[in-house]
């Protein structure tokens, strides 16, 4: 196993012969013979004489070369009561004969194409059918509001929409139809085919002239080849929000995403082809599109794609009988996810109904992992919990404890050190590198590595603005935090999460890390409000493990000392309410924003990404309890 230092000095110091040597992993057409093209900074390309497929690197090279029997996609739903597997020559055939529909719609290399789906085995089919014919595939969360889809209909005129007739949640069914048919009829640019997989639970009623039925498209389809395409040819786009409004498309190339990816499978998460791989996410998200299809797929894995949710599908215990189940050997979800079991079953009672003895390792990210989250995994699984920090425009760890390099320390409340690629630096707003253990801006020298986002969509000028205008020569992350003496990196805020109370600046992270630390808080949110005297104060919500018996009162008291203990007075730490819920997106992130937005009475508007509207009226009431949220709605 090679050293982690050795490996990561290597990468910096020639990045260009770095990754061509891993470029050799993966199958071209055309090998590249040139690394990276950094003339045109910030829209630095990569392999750029390469051709290649991602689809013929995720399926049809395993089954050539011995693996077409073994599974590559397990379906395991609880809210259906269903499972299903895909063999790599069942799902290779299924890809091809779809990717035959979407040439007799006229679809070709360039085109784009909207992917709007649940999580069943069709969605991973139509986003495989796009890279095998060089389209480019943009996927929406689904059960997005119409409004959002309409504004991404917009930005990247897919000529084609593939959608199901419906979503599934606990306890109730969303139906698609209305929802595409308003955002098309809200959009300006025209969708001319919607092709339509219809679930036993929910029918779409077919628009002639418009809508297909998935079934009857497969059956007369004709199955495609792979197309032999240019390694800066793009791969996808994925909508992120941003600070306008207005979603940025996030654009990832397709020799970096091949190379990169599969890279990281054995060398981030230590898997080998034949195990099973299991990302806990969502396609919606970059988590389902790197490490559900492309990257498991790519290195020959057994990829688990889960549709239900950690608590309540229909237990605390759902995700021990899955990892039982499928002899799951990598498991990989959100903090929030461990968070919600935690909160039901804290002495984790459930998790002795199951055989976790196949699972080595778990990796958390999307969000901050407080230290006891960590340790109550860590403890309870017996295995080493690897918080790694990353983000869409990036695709793949940024920070990471690599597995398959060398396993280092764990240090909880850190994501570890940079991956090989990233040359992560921290500055002050001046754009000057701080000293360890001071907070500042998570920035990345460029060049970044392959796979990480080479533009967004139609606007280049915003590309640059938005991540490289600030810190000429880096990438501005948008996350706050430190590095220690060791090389350890600290993401302890989002930028506009550092607060300042009266004139120290103070991480919102390290306060959230004291109350999670209390035995009787299951989850927490700290943000910064407005003070006429300090400039900002903490504020806190915090959700309690089922099973508390203390009053609100009393818990509040306790968890204002436990700060003056951890942060000091400094923190000035006096405003904190108990709440059953936090407003978060699909994915877990909180909305912390929004909460901020809330609580200073300036203007707001609901977040797209929301998964309980209804929260945001509870919270508000708590916020006005405390003095705050003046603003009537």
């Amino acid at each position: 196993m090679p050293n982690y230092h050795a490996e990561f000095q290597r990468s910096l110091s020639d990045p260009s012969a770095y990754w061509l040597e891993r470029a050799k992993d993966v199958h071209w057409y055309k090998a590249p013979t040139q690394g990276i093209d950094s003339s045109h900074s910030p829209f630095n390309t990569w392999f750029a004489d390469g051709e290649i497929n991602a689809c013929y690197n995720a399926l049809d090279i395993h089954v050539e070369n011995g693996r077409g029997e073994q599974a590559a996609l397990i379906h395991d739903s609880p809210v259906t009561d269903s499972q299903s597997t895909l063999s790599y020559r069942e799902l290779r055939d299924q890809v091809a004969q779809f990717a035959g529909v979407l040439q007799s719609e006229g679809i070709a290399r360039g085109d784009r194409v909207m992917i709007y789906m649940p999580m069943i085995p069709q969605a991973v089919i139509a986003v495989l059918a796009c890279a095998r014919i060089g389209a480019i595939h943009t996927v929406v969360f689904g059960g997005f509001a119409a409004r959002e889809l309409a504004v991404r209909i917009n930005d990247c005129s897919p000529k084609v929409i593939v959608s199901a007739s419906c979503g599934i949640e606990p306890g109730r069914v969303v139906e698609y139809q209305p929802l595409v048919c308003e955002a098309i009829q809200l959009a300006s640019s025209p969708v001319g085919t919607c092709i339509v997989f219809q679930r036993a639970q929910a029918q779409w009623p077919l628009q002639e002239g418009r809508d297909k039925d998935w079934d009857t498209a497969m059956q007369s389809a004709s199955p495609a080849e792979c197309v032999p395409l240019k390694s800066t040819d793009p791969l996808y786009i994925l909508y992120t929000s941003g600070t306008t409004g207005s979603p940025k498309g996030v654009v990832k190339d397709i020799g970096g995403s091949v190379v990169s990816l599969k890279w990281t499978m054995s060398s981030i998460y230590n898997v080998q082809p034949g195990d099973v791989y299991w990302a806990a996410s969502d396609i919606g998200w970059v988590v389902g599109h790197s490490y559900i299809i492309y990257a498991p797929l790519f290195m020959g894995c057994t990829s688990v794609m889960y549709e239900g949710k950690p608590v309540g599908t229909p237990d605390a215990g759902a995700f021990w009988r899955v990892v039982d189940e499928h002899r799951v050997k990598v498991l990989f979800t959100a903090p929030t996810a461990f968070r919600a079991i935690k909160r039901v079953d804290p002495t984790a009672e459930l998790l002795k109904n199951y055989d976790l003895s196949g699972l080595q390792t778990l990796f958390l990210a999307g969000e901050r992992c407080d230290p006891d989250t960590l340790q109550w995994a860590s403890s309870n699984l017996g295995i080493p919990v690897i918080d790694h920090w990353w983000q869409t425009e990036t695709g793949y760890a940024i920070c990471a404890n690599c597995q398959g390099i060398e396993p280092l320390p764990i240090v909880p409340g850190s994501p570890s050190v940079p991956v090989p690629g990233y040359d992560v630096q921290i500055l002050d707003s001046d754009g000057q590198a701080v000293a360890n253990g001071e907070i500042g801006s998570i920035v990345v020298k460029l060049p970044l590595p392959p796979g990480t986002f080479v533009n967004l969509w139609g606007a280049d000028d915003r590309y640059r603005s938005a991540y490289f205008e600030r810190f000429p020569g880096y990438y501005e992350t948008g996350d706050a935090g430190f590095i220690d003496e060791n090389g350890y990196v600290f993401v302890m805020a989002r930028t506009d999460d550092v607060i300042n109370v009266a004139g120290h600046r103070l991480s919102t992270g390290a306060m959230e890390e004291a109350l999670s630390n209390h035995p009787d808080v299951a989850e927490c949110a700290v943000m910064g409000v407005r003070d006429e005297l300090k400039g900002q104060l903490p504020v806190g919500l915090v959700i309690l493990n089922d099973g508390c018996t203390k009053s609100h009162e009393q818990v509040s008291a306790e968890l204002i000392q436990q700060v003056r203990n951890d942060i000091g007075p400094v923190a000035a730490f006096k405003l904190v309410a108990v709440v059953d819920k936090l407003p978060k997106t699909r994915s877990g992130k909180i909305l912390r924003g929004t909460l901020r937005s809330i609580a200073d009475s300036t203007d707001w508007n609901m977040p797209a990404t929301i998964e309980d509207p209804a929260v945001l009226d509870d919270i508000t009431q708590t916020l006005r309890s405390l003095g705050l949220a003046k603003k009537q709605s």
